[in-house]
């Protein structure tokens, strides 16, 4: 698969070790998806907070170390959980292969967050540099 236009333009000033795995993810999948956002800014973090669709100002979006993913079947994004479960096995994988240590938001207990995947703090740290 090939990442379409918009996802390429999501990945923009995402740290490059998740914009590889993201991209072997692409390479592997059998399943088609899009990145529906990467870095966010304040006003757009504090919105989805506003709106339920988020739990904190301190997303890893806002530092460039997460992007949400969605499928698409038949040329329509989908948010059915069975299609998280198979992207998450794609997802696991490319980051094996690329030696990426990730964390899938699906995973939560708390918040369980589907489309999310990020960088864990412990070896990206939110002051680091995310895009190279």
């Amino acid at each position: 698969m090939t990442l379409n236009e918009r996802s390429i333009q999501a990945l923009d000033g995402v740290h490059p070790d998740l914009v590889r795995v993201v991209y072997r993810a692409a390479d592997i999948t059998t399943l088609p998806f899009i990145v529906t956002e990467g870095l966010r800014d304040l006003a757009r973090q504090r919105a989805l907070v506003n709106a339920g669709a988020a739990q904190t100002l301190n997303s890893r979006h806002m530092t460039g170390h997460a992007v949400d993913l969605a499928p698409v079947i038949d040329g329509h994004v989908r948010w059915d959980w069975p299609l998280f479960y198979q992207l998450a096995t794609t997802m696991e994988e490319a980051a094996r292969i690329e030696g990426v240590p990730i964390e899938w938001g699906g995973a939560w207990v708390k918040f369980k967050d589907g489309p999310h995947w990020q960088l864990p703090r412990s070896r990206y740290p939110s002051d680091a540099q995310a895009s190279a």
